[in-house]
């Protein structure tokens, strides 16, 4: 099982900063993913015997990393998920996308479906069967020499919506060749899901994630 690094914990929440390759669920079980591990984890820490439960709130691409948010109990997942829904929760994404992105903000909203043929998201019009309405704002915080260190805002969570949505606008994320990337990654693309912040399901708190980035980035000039 791959090692964990795991950024909160108690008897109600989970929270696993992913690396690069790992799927959060959805595989046979002979491929390793971030559920199957984290299950594996609090089976062993807390002697749990029998059929562990977690409940995934958030999840990322094999390719992306960053925060992952699974709750311990199905009361705790109920109440974040109503939480995600609501848009209540905040979602600060860091990427490094090809091109020059400038430091003001700029507001993207779209319509998006799925390509099932060659199986990512396209841009729709808003009356096309199976569209979504997706929502994000991005703004430039450094030029490095693979292009622009950008921060994104996501206000909807749709399948490959940052990926589709920057590169739609002329700015791939580096590695993701799926959406246009020329340039190379080591490890991943450049997609990290930096910061979480949401209210704790039982308690009255306020709790903020943030998530280091991969070491894989320091080849692009960015670290923690």
């Amino acid at each position: 099982m791959p090692k964990l690094d795991i950024l909160f914990e108690d008897n109600h929440l989970l929270a696993i900063n992913k690396s690069a390759g790992l799927a959060t669920m959805g595989v046979s079980a002979d491929r390793p993913s971030l559920l199957a591990s984290a299950k594996e984890y609090i089976k062993q820490r807390y002697h749990k015997p029998g059929e562990v439960y977690l409940g995934v709130v958030s999840r990322l691409d094999a390719t992306v990393t960053g925060v992952i948010l699974l709750a311990r109990t199905s009361k705790a997942a109920a109440r974040l998920n109503e939480q995600f829904r609501g848009r209540e929760v905040e979602k600060i994404y860091w990427a490094v996308v090809e091109g020059d992105v400038g430091p003001r903000e700029v507001a993207c909203r779209d319509w998006i479906a799925a390509d099932e043929r060659h199986r990512r998201m396209r841009l729709v019009d808003a009356d096309m069967p199976g569209a979504q309405l997706a929502k994000l704002v991005y703004r430039g915080l450094q030029r490095v020499p693979a292009g622009t260190f950008v921060e994104v805002r996501l206000e909807t969570g749709r399948k490959h919506q940052i990926r589709l949505q920057l590169a739609s606008r002329g700015h791939p994320v580096v590695g993701d060749r799926k959406y246009g990337s020329r340039r190379p990654l080591s490890q991943g693309i450049a997609l990290h899901a930096r910061r979480l912040v949401f209210r704790h399901p039982v308690r009255t708190e306020t709790i903020e994630l943030v998530a280091p980035v991969p070491a894989s980035w320091a080849a692009l000039g960015i670290s923690d």
